[in-house]
């Protein structure tokens, strides 16, 4: 791999990666971190429209309206469990949640996988996951209650749910990645703005919000490299090497955050982490 293309490939896992460790850096309340980042969202699509037209069509517009609906509820539960567990360890089971969903609902819906080969390194690859977001979910010496716990995970669970409708619904609609910039990033801001203005209207200009907006500029180059790396470096590598964010946001949670005092519990999650890291290598080998 040129040095050029290995930098790109890089970009999404460093966007998506520090994006977790910046909004906790700069604080506010869960609302005002994917608030900042729905502004942010919005900005980046009606600068697309610059760069790409898209060719409209009902099925575009409501597919990329259920997109933007499932991102806003996977991003709020998400980023609630932050709160709750800690990016160390809320971001190894949601990455990994992510990767089985997809790709089961890939292989027996969307017959992704045809061949022995494939069917091999998926099973192997769910296997190493699953194993890796049990090891992580166990609670043994770590900073957070029993309670704490268990509401994140279902937090943690419900946002993947919605985090892999986001990830699945433009190959049910057949939609085109350029074209679903525009109406997404609407459809984001405006199920973020609803919410908030549902649950406290001041949340939308306070000063963690605008400072958040950085925080969705991480966000967005993730989001649009990621496009780009496939585009030089295949689907293979460009995915396998996105998943590598969950490596950013863990270690940065245990290093800049500090978020775990005992060795066992950081021992535990960089183990967890090394199972869903080598689970994403291999699920990339299925391409």
């Amino acid at each position: 791999m040129l040095i050029n293309n290995f930098l790109i490939a890089l970009l999404p896992a460093i966007g998506w990666g520090s994006q977790a460790i910046l909004m906790q850096i700069f604080g506010g309340s869960f609302e005002n971190k994917v608030v900042g980042i729905s502004w942010t969202v919005l900005l980046a699509s009606i600068i697309s429209m610059f760069v790409h037209s898209p060719n409209y069509s009902f099925n575009l517009i409501f597919g990329s309206s259920l997109c933007g609906l499932f991102w806003s509820i996977g991003m709020l539960l998400q980023v609630k469990s932050f709160d709750l567990v800690g990016i160390s360890t809320a971001m190894p089971i949601s990455t990994g949640g992510q990767i089985l969903g997809t790709a089961i609902i890939s292989a027996i819906f969307f017959h992704e996988w045809t061949t022995w080969k494939q069917w091999i390194f998926g099973i192997l690859s769910l296997v190493i996951i699953s194993i890796g977001i049990v090891t992580i979910s166990k609670r043994k010496n770590n900073n957070h209650s029993g309670k704490e716990l268990k509401q994140g995970l279902i937090y943690l669970f419900v946002s993947t749910l919605g985090l892999i409708g986001y990830a699945i619904i433009p190959t049910v609609f057949k939609l085109n990645i350029s074209d679903m910039i525009f109406p997404q990033g609407v459809s984001i801001f405006l199920f973020i703005t609803l919410f908030t203005l549902f649950k406290n209207k001041d949340i939308l200009f306070s000063r963690f919000t605008i400072k958040n907006m950085v925080t969705g500029l991480f966000f967005e180059l993730g989001n649009l490299s990621i496009l780009l790396s496939m585009e030089v470096n295949g689907v293979a590598v460009g995915y396998t090497f996105s998943q590598l964010n969950v490596v950013i946001s863990t270690l940065g949670g245990l290093m800049i955050l500090k978020e775990s005092r005992y060795k066992d519990d950081i021992k535990r999650k960089i183990l967890a982490l090394i199972f869903i890291t080598l689970g994403a290598i291999v699920m990339g080998l299925t391409v």
